[in-house]
């Protein structure tokens, strides 16, 4: 019984881990030891750089770019069209560290900055600067990485 589909187009890393029901698509790169839920589908030219996490039912279009040491929580959808069904297609960039919480959505040619966090739900609509914590409809800036990092650590330790 076959679970997944992907694509001999495209090229997975060592260590990767995929799990039941994904799609992945021609063209598309995924770097070493990433972690991919189950029902999520990644279409063409799409690049995932190591060290990343997708989880379950994750939409990835074609020409999107994920960096390294990226966590992408369930159901988040990013887009590729800005103006559907325009067939004029730009990717979403998730730059290095970044985290995207569950059932947030980024709009077509956004680029979420190195660390920073889109909160869950949040809807995108433009460019997240590095090192920033976006939440909301449409997301807006809360605060820094530094203070996402500590609240963090006190829910850990508590």
């Amino acid at each position: 019984m076959v679970t997944n589909f992907i694509s001999e187009k495209a090229k997975i890393g060592k260590n990767v881990k995929i799990w039941h029901f994904t799609y992945v698509g021609d063209d598309t790169e995924i770097g070493d030891n990433v972690k991919i839920g189950s029902l999520v589908h990644i279409d063409y030219d799409v690049k995932i750089g190591e060290n990343s996490l997708i989880e379950g039912t994750v939409y990835i279009p074609p020409l999107s770019r994920i960096g390294k040491n990226v966590f992408i929580g369930p159901g988040a959808a990013l887009t590729n069209d800005p103006y559907p069904p325009s067939g004029k297609m730009i990717g979403v960039r998730i730059e290095d560290g970044a985290i995207i919480g569950s059932r947030a959505v980024i709009k077509a040619g956004v680029t979420v900055g190195k660390n920073s966090v889109v909160a869950m739900g949040a809807v995108v609509t433009k460019d997240v600067p590095p090192n920033k914590v976006v939440v909301g409809v449409p997301a807006r800036e809360k605060y820094s990485r530094e203070e996402y990092d500590t609240k963090q650590k006190k829910w850990i330790d508590s």
